[in-house]
């Protein structure tokens, strides 16, 4: 089983946006944090993004309490920064003992006058050609 969570605090939503083009493209529900996993997720595709060089409390709370039901955590990632939450997400996984697949996806995200527009539609293209080979 496939299951999507993301993690936004922005008021663009760039997070939502990507997490809501995982849930049309592989036709999995997109739920925040909030909601935690009711069953075990072979794969869990974690969007977040980074603020302050770090991912936020939410989701490392959410990894804490459902560290039993996640095989195979895979990190999708934006940040107006260009950095990428890959380290701090394995970083929390490994304190949980959650496998965390090498792959990920992560894209520039706008914030204020920073990457204006993006993701855009040539991400979008990205993030389904990643999509068709993480999730089978």
């Amino acid at each position: 089983m496939v299951a999507i969570r993301y993690y936004t605090k922005s008021k663009k939503g760039n997070t939502e946006k990507i997490a809501k083009h995982i849930e049309n493209k592989i036709n999995v529900e997109a739920l925040d944090v909030t909601h935690p996993l009711t069953e075990v997720a072979d794969t869990l595709i974690l969007v977040n993004a980074m603020y302050a060089a770090n991912i936020d409390k939410e989701v490392k709370q959410f990894l804490k309490e459902n560290k039993d039901n996640i095989k195979c955590v895979i990190n999708v990632n934006s940040a107006a920064s260009g950095a990428s939450t890959y380290k701090v997400v394995k970083k929390a996984c490994d304190e949980y003992n959650i496998p965390i697949s090498d792959k990920e996806f992560h894209t520039v995200a706008s914030w204020i006058f920073l990457n204006k527009g993006r993701p855009n539609e040539d991400d979008f293209k990205r993030l389904d050609a990643f999509l068709e080979e993480v999730v089978k």
